[in-house]
């Protein structure tokens, strides 16, 4: 392919990506396609020369035009799923121009000075020490990953094991302590790294999914050794936050590490009428989060801050002595960032959430955290004043609500997602089947919220 036709299929790429985006406003939030359809519109046969790739394109384009689901838009309120800011999205395609590998400063000098500026972003708008070493990842569950190696790290280290060299056969024993609420992404970090899923303990949580200080703290007392403590900020149906300053202390006094899940409430540090709910977090070992959550970058993005850079960089970094490669040119002065990852060649997934945060700035990124709450407590007084029953303290963007018993929940559930106003997806809190509505985006309105709240209502109405 010459340029000119590079460069053709590059800007009607862009002119598709604009329609695309275009519709968003006034199509139906859900897939307009069935899974018969959807195969039927891809399952074409591999031919022996290929196709053109405008003609792909195209068909891709076509395909995502009515089969995707409108989570870009400004009406999903499905899990807990920002959508992309303009300047994210723009910053996501120029990645995919340079194709970049971002694993070592050698190979692109350009992601290595950004990650390094973005993560000092980060610390900042989160209230954390600047000496916290920084990792992108492609989510929250490889975050808390890469945060649970190191500290399995630091404690077995404390203990006089070398996990690194010697595995975990003969280690000491581990404790691990998290929340009857954690998310599931902290057990499948768990047992990725061999800690198992099941035999941890768990912590009694409050009606509002927040971690019991005074149960953690006679747990604690109980046991002796290596020890991690999972807590929690921001649970993913209540939005609630374990109290962490309690929790830090208690994890200090027995030596623990602790580690934060904080998929997407971390960054109610950057709104003042939020700030509260993480106070503490600044004294946690390690935290995980999303950018693909409230920072409204485009898939996939996670971040791992860490305290502990020798733990850190032993559990990640290729340069140990069982992993070096006489090829591998790493850099004595420049940061490589492979060394906070478990992947090498990576992308270069910082580069969107320095645009997004560039271009938001302090005051944009904390109004759309503000706003995003202040539309999820009117989502539960719309709600809650047409006698539904909303089932938590809306201390965040969530809102859990039922309509009655399972049964009718279900059906409104499954009727709102036909409808195709907005979206909000069936979960359980409390053993009740429930709607969870989740307000994460930065292109929400209040008008959008007041449409998606009506049409929730009539829904709901016309469901018996």
């Amino acid at each position: 392919m010459n340029e000119t036709a590079l460069r053709e299929l590059l800007e009607g790429t862009a002119r598709l990506a604009a329609q695309y985006r275009d519709s968003l406003e006034a199509r139906a939030v859900r897939s307009l396609l069935s899974p018969d359809e959807l195969s039927r519109a891809l399952a074409v046969p591999l031919t022996a020369r290929g196709e053109s790739a405008a003609q792909v394109i195209e068909a891709l384009a076509r395909a995502g035009a009515v089969g995707s689901v409108a989570s870009a838009g400004p009406r999903y309120f499905g899990f807990v799923i920002g959508g992309s800011t303009p300047a994210a999205l723009a910053a996501d395609w120029l990645v995919s121009a340079w194709d970049q590998n971002g694993g070592l400063y050698a190979t692109s000098p350009l992601i290595a000075a950004i990650e390094e500026v973005t993560a000092a972003w980060l610390r900042e708008l989160a209230g954390l020490p600047g000496s916290m070493t920084v990792g992108f990842v492609t989510g929250c569950q490889m975050a808390s990953f890469t945060a649970l190696a190191a500290a399995r790290h630091r404690v077995l280290r404390n203990a006089g094991w070398d996990v690194e060299a010697e595995g975990l056969f003969a280690a000491p024993p581990i404790e691990v302590l998290v929340s009857e609420e954690a998310h599931y992404t902290i057990f499948m970090a768990l047992r990725l790294l061999g800690l198992g899923g099941s035999r941890l303990r768990r912590v009694p949580a409050d009606a509002q999914g927040r971690m019991r200080a005074d149960a953690l703290g006679a747990l604690l007392r109980s046991g002796s050794g290596p020890c991690i403590v999972c807590a929690q900020a921001g649970n993913v149906n209540s939005g609630g936050f374990d109290p962490l300053e309690e929790i830090a202390a208690l994890t200090r006094e027995r030596g623990a590490w602790l580690h934060v899940d904080a998929a997407f409430g971390l960054w109610a540090a950057a709104a003042p009428s939020r700030a509260g709910l993480v106070r503490g977090i600044e004294r946690a070992d390690s935290i995980a989060t999303d950018g693909h959550k409230w920072l409204n970058v485009p898939y996939d993005c996670g971040i791992v801050f860490c305290a502990d850079e020798t733990a850190h960089r032993s559990a990640m970094s290729l340069a140990s002595p069982a992993l070096s490669a006489p090829y591998l040119a790493t850099s004595n002065r420049q940061r490589d960032p492979h060394e906070f990852v478990p992947e090498e060649s990576r992308r270069g997934r910082a580069v969107p959430v320095y645009a997004a945060l560039r271009t938001l700035g302090r005051a944009g990124l904390a109004e759309l955290i503000e706003r995003n709450c202040r539309q999820a407590q009117r989502f539960a007084a719309g709600l809650a004043a047409s006698g539904c029953e909303v089932l938590n303290e809306v201390v965040l963007n969530q809102v859990v609500v039922a309509f009655g018993d399972a049964e009718r929940t279900r059906r409104v559930v499954a009727a709102v997602q036909e409808d195709g106003t907005c979206w909000c997806g069936a979960t359980v809190w409390k053993g009740r089947t429930a709607m969870r509505i989740s307000v994460s985006s930065w292109a929400t309105t209040d008008a959008d919220v007041e449409r998606s709240l009506a049409a929730i209502l009539r829904v709901a109405r016309s469901t018996a």
